[in-house]
């Protein structure tokens, strides 16, 4: 038996602007925006309206599509001056998810021979679709090489939300969830709500249910008495930025969640697309760590939960060493063992 997935679309490119899910004001109502500006694209993802690395990446690459598509020279020179401003005005929105600098060079170089203001334009757009096109074909191969690591009934916790609404389509440590649900292959599914912004709880839980997968909702606190007590199977989580060695930044909590893997002795996946690599820096040690408005914390729902003046420390990801994970599933096939090795032929071939 085959069941046909609907899964929400994060962003969609239209000719005049950019129509984007507004992930903000999920779980209780599904509404889509309109970015027409490059400010607009700017604060969406500052402001976490789209986030998950792959879907940040995309929605940046339009931005800088619809941006250029506004431009007002007949000259060449000029027109890369404005879009290379552009481009670092994205790419100052987050520090830490890789995606969003590749698939901005990534446009960049797309016009690097082109001859004419039109051509630029045109191309800026076609190189865009591309990389969504193209994000859904890696995230379905992803979901299907993580698959094969799990048996039917299997019990599986994730942290965030890497899921479709994350992505292009399926998502990373989801896909392997939405194509259990195509192929009929039963798996439970124990998402931590992620706090302090609750992306689990807003996020994945709401899609993994949309897809009819089974999905049990739980705090962050109680991952150590679930795993134990529901006899998890193991962990699989999305990636914002893996270094040379296989250190793997993700949404906080998830190093957390690699350690009492590791003393569970069950396996600890990441799933990620090869954009989320990057071997320019060595070590985890070199990956930028995006500290957040204390509010997130402070606040709930725009009600104050702390005492005034309270210090606060907001770390928005952390890092998982390279010896704690078990595989990383990519497109390209399962990473095992040497990681630096590994990693270095994926960008060899």
């Amino acid at each position: 038996m085959t069941n046909t997935l609907s899964l929400p679309r994060s962003v969609e490119w239209e000719e005049t602007h950019i129509t984007l899910l507004d992930q903000q004001l999920l779980p209780g109502k599904v509404e889509y925006i309109e970015l027409k500006t490059i400010k607009d694209v700017w604060d969406a993802i500052v402001t976490l309206k789209v986030r998950g690395a792959p879907a940040i990446g995309m929605t940046a690459a339009f931005g800088l599509a619809l941006a250029a598509q506004q431009y007002e020279t007949d000259s060449i020179d000029e027109f890369n001056e404005l879009l290379q401003k552009d481009k670092d005005y994205l790419a100052s929105s987050r520090p830490t998810a890789v995606n969003l600098f590749w698939a901005l060079e990534r446009m960049v170089n797309s016009i690097t021979n082109v001859t004419s203001i039109n051509e630029a334009k045109t191309t800026l757009v076609h190189e865009a679709i591309r990389i969504q096109v193209e994000d859904e074909e890696v995230c379905y191969k992803i979901g299907d090489n993580a698959l094969s690591l799990f048996k039917k009934d299997d019990r599986v916790m994730t942290i965030c939300n890497a899921g479709s609404i994350a992505t292009a389509y399926y998502g990373t440590a989801l896909a392997p969830f939405h194509l259990s649900r195509e192929r009929d292959i039963p798996l439970q599914v124990y998402a931590c709500e992620t706090r302090p912004v609750l992306q689990g709880s807003r996020l994945t839980a709401w899609e993994l249910q949309q897809s009819g997968v089974d999905v049990t909702l739980i705090t962050d606190n109680m991952a150590a008495h679930t795993i134990k007590t529901k006899q998890i199977n193991a962990i699989i989580v999305g990636a914002d930025r893996i270094a040379a060695n296989g250190d793997t930044a993700n949404k906080i909590g998830t190093y957390g969640l690699a350690l009492l893997a590791k003393a569970f002795h069950i396996p600890f996946y990441v799933a990620a697309p090869l954009s989320t690599f990057d071997p320019t820096i060595a070590s985890g040690e070199e990956i930028p760590i995006e500290e957040r408005n204390p509010e997130e914390v402070t606040h709930l729902h725009g009600q104050q939960i702390a005492p005034d003046g309270i210090a606060v420390f907001n770390p928005a990801f952390d890092v998982t060493p390279n010896e704690l994970i078990t595989a990383i599933i990519t497109d390209r096939g399962i990473l095992k063992g040497n990681y630096q090795e590994g990693i270095q032929t994926l960008f060899n071939n």
